[in-house]
């Protein structure tokens, strides 16, 4: 293992520490009272309150000035000032403690414990004075050291920024602590599914949980990750869905029920695909898919206003508004405005030609519903920024939704579509099991002719429908993307803590 200078000098000086007595690693605790935002946003000095604080955090930059210095702590909420003195932390004969512990052996990136009392410098700043400091954590490896200065005309210029993606990524430990603003990203995150789960929760549905490890793979048309179980000597595969599992809930006699899904897909990766994601599905008995998509505007109405205070959203150049109600289109009727082209009645060859003319380049193995889908996504979803419901799909595209009531050859579904891309689909789930078999039938079929995504008969469902499933309507909500758009990040990468990368290269790999 090469280390470099910095590492090297770092390991010296923690076996220092020991030698004067000081775990670099202790394992007491150090009780914190106190946050760098907090005191920030509520000290007074005429109130003259924390003046009995203690915080911990990482010391991020330090000025010596002899007998005392001040440095910068940063904890979990940001960053604070604090004062150290020579004196008040050794106030005895013994000196070794400012003299050599902080201003020798303490490096950026180590976390400390202080303890002291809140005043404002000559200049106007909080801080804290520290009369109790304590070695809480030696960092080994040195931090990225971001410099930002003022120019001539006022404007900040960063140096040494860490905004390599790969880095960031691979290192989010790091990328955490250097770049405050990706910890808001996170936190967005998680307000946002607290927010929906919020709104479920008051509306009476059961949060639930249902298997990652499947004997069949169901309820998406997409390739699965598969594995092995020794024990019991079968092949399993992650799920690349949940939904046929929380409809066998709805058989058992609950009205509503929903999951936070982490689900699988073997699938391309982009900017907004991740092999691993997360989504929220919902099924509401006796509902359909016009009652789902009041819901979905509403739910995600009141989670943009959970986050931001109001209904429109900063989206790269777009506002987008989230504001009931939402533009809707058919599927058919979205393809006939953007391309000037009715493909209502096409059967497949039709179909391939069409394509064609709008140079859309299709894999010979797809059926009718997937050449539409490739029109669909080619020639519309790019330009459906503001939120919009696409409804009325082929019955081909969609093995597990109802057929429609009113339009032969097409089912009860929609998905909502905002800045160019899908965020959620549903459906009326079909609940007659001798149309379910037949659509899985056909999935066979497609399956046969090289469609890889095509889905799978599962018979333990076709058993669960037959006892009987109540009408009900669907829900699959894609949080990563939801997150994307929410929090205005460019790729599904910089809302996911560790996405999924290429195995990290080393120096012995570089010299091969």
């Amino acid at each position: 293992m090469h280390l470099s200078e910095q590492e090297l000098r770092r390991r010296h000086e923690r076996e220092e520490l020991e030698k004067l007595g000081i775990n670099p690693y202790p394992s007491e605790l150090f009780e914190v009272n106190a946050w760098a935002k907090e005191i920030k946003e509520n000290y007074h000095p005429e109130q003259n309150n924390y003046q009995q604080v203690a915080l911990a955090g990482r010391l991020m930059s330090r000025r010596i000035m002899g007998k005392a210095s001040f440095a910068e702590l940063m904890d979990s909420t940001g960053r604070i000032q604090i004062y150290v003195s020579r004196d008040d932390i050794a106030p005895g004969e013994n000196k070794d403690l400012y003299n050599t512990v902080f201003k020798k052996m303490l490096d950026i990136g180590d976390f400390i414990g202080i303890k002291g009392y809140v005043f404002i410098t000559q200049v106007g700043e909080i801080s804290v004075h520290v009369t109790e400091l304590k070695l809480l954590s030696k960092s080994l490896k040195p931090l990225p050291v971001v410099k930002e200065v003022v120019d001539e005309q006022g404007n900040k210029i960063t140096y040494d920024a860490f905004t390599d993606p790969e880095l960031r990524y691979r290192q989010r430990y790091v990328d955490l602590v250097v770049n405050p603003e990706v910890r808001n990203t996170f936190i967005k995150r998680t307000q946002l599914t607290n927010s929906m789960r919020s709104y479920l929760n008051n509306r009476g549905y059961l949060e639930v949980e249902t298997p990652i490890l499947q004997p069949l793979y169901g309820g998406a048309a997409a390739r699965p990750f598969k594995t092995h179980h020794n024990t019991l000597d079968m092949t399993l595969y992650l799920r690349i869905a949940n939904e046929l599992y929380l409809k066998r809930l709805i058989v058992g006699g609950f009205d509503g029920v929903y999951e936070f899904s982490k689900d699988f897909r073997n699938e391309g990766m982009s900017r907004f695909h991740n092999p691993e994601f997360t989504q929220m599905e919902l099924y509401v008995a006796y509902k359909d898919y016009y009652w789902m998509m009041d819901l979905v505007e509403e739910m995600v109405e009141k989670i943009t206003l959970d986050l931001h205070g109001t209904t429109q959203v900063k989206v790269g150049e777009n506002i987008i508004d989230f504001k009931r109600p939402w533009q809707r289109f058919t599927m058919f009727e979205a393809i006939a405005h953007f391309t000037k082209i009715d493909i209502a009645e096409m059967e497949e060859p039709q179909l391939r030609e069409t394509a064609a003319s709008l140079n859309i380049h299709l894999n010979p193995n797809l059926g009718k519903g997937k050449i539409i889908d490739e029109i669909f996504g080619e020639m519309c979803e790019p330009h459906l920024i503001q939120p919009t419901f696409i409804t009325d799909y082929p019955v081909e595209m969609s093995p597990l939704a109802k057929k429609h009531r009113s339009k032969p050859g097409l089912v009860e579904r929609f998905e909502a579509i905002c800045n160019g891309k899908e965020i959620c689909n549903a459906f009326s789930e079909l609940n007659d099991p001798i149309d379910q078999r037949s659509r899985f039938e056909e999935q066979l079929e497609l399956g046969k002719r090289g469609d890889t995504e095509a889905m799978v008969l599962d018979e333990d469902f076709l058993r669960a429908l037959e006892y009987g499933m109540p009408p009900t309507a669907g829900l699959g909500i894609g949080i990563d993307r939801l997150s994307m758009i929410m929090t205005n990040s460019k790729s599904i990468q910089d809302v996911l803590f560790f996405p999924q990368m290429k195995p990290e290269r080393t120096e012995d790999q570089s010299e091969e």
